[in-house]
């Protein structure tokens, strides 16, 4: 409730401005855009909180409009627009695509009810407290997967090393409402018959806290490549799930490289 609460101040607060201001929405989208299109390969845990590792793949679509330079971006960065940039400051709207978790990913989750495929809708701040140094926070309510709200926390600390690679590493933390933890790892009675696992019915808490690193490398003006590699510990509601206790792990690791292209385009 809290959370719907909030997202729906923030939608309003953007639709009652829009309205008021249509000639500054109608400037503000023309000029030029671009849209990157890639994809990253991973060897990752086969669902969150699993034990076992497997090889995936995930699209990466991005679009944003071309202006202020941004200093820093990390693969963790959902599809974001921002509407308010002034260098120091960047902000605005945020979204992710939730792929659907069922028995198909891993054996151990059939007799759960599967995560259905939807997304992740909300906003996003950032902000540079030095040169080196970004700090960012997104929060999202879940669209038909499930009907949470989720808070990623990041900080990240970057290097140039030369023109076209950048070195990057710093800490990560998950937060989530009690709705989406009974999504991906809540047990009921019937599931617990079907599966074996013990119930469990979670509240809200942290989810997660951890630390990663990359290494970018801007091949050409329009391609981006990246290695990188994350570990995660899972906490709270994510931890003392039955899912994650009889059979999974709390220790969560991920290697992977990922590429995307840039696409320019404009609106008059």
């Amino acid at each position: 409730m809290i959370g719907r609460k909030y997202l729906g101040i923030a939608l309003t607060a953007l639709a009652t401005s829009g309205a008021a201001a249509p000639a500054f929405a109608e400037g503000w989208f023309s000029g030029d855009w671009y849209l990157k299109l890639g994809g990253t390969a991973l060897y990752a845990p086969k669902f969150d909180g699993a034990s076992g590792r497997s090889l995936a793949f995930q699209p990466i679509v991005s679009l944003g409009k071309h202006g202020r330079s941004s200093r820093f971006s990390s693969r963790n960065d959902n599809i974001s627009l921002a509407l308010v940039d002034t260098g120091l400051i960047r902000a605005g709207a945020a979204g992710k695509l939730v792929f659907r978790r069922d028995g198909d990913t891993d054996a151990r989750l059939i007799g759960l009810s599967p995560v259905r495929f939807g997304g992740e809708l909300g906003g996003f701040a950032e902000i540079y407290p030095t040169d080196n140094m970004r700090m960012r926070a997104e929060l999202r309510h879940g669209i038909r997967s499930h009907d949470g709200v989720v808070a990623d926390l990041s900080a990240d600390f970057f290097v140039n090393v030369t023109d076209t690679i950048q070195i990057s590493a710093g800490p990560r933390a998950r937060w989530a409402s009690a709705d989406y933890f009974d999504a991906y790892y809540g047990v009921d009675a019937a599931e617990s018959a079907a599966t074996g696992l013990s119930q469990y019915a979670p509240g809200s808490g942290f989810a997660s806290a951890g630390i990663g690193g990359a290494v970018n490398w801007k091949a050409t003006d329009r391609l981006d490549t990246s290695l990188f590699a994350e570990y995660a510990r899972l906490t709270g509601p994510a931890a003392d799930s039955s899912l994650v206790r009889e059979g999974g792990s709390r220790d969560q690791f991920t290697l992977g490289a990922s590429a995307t292209w840039r696409f320019d385009f404009s609106i008059r």
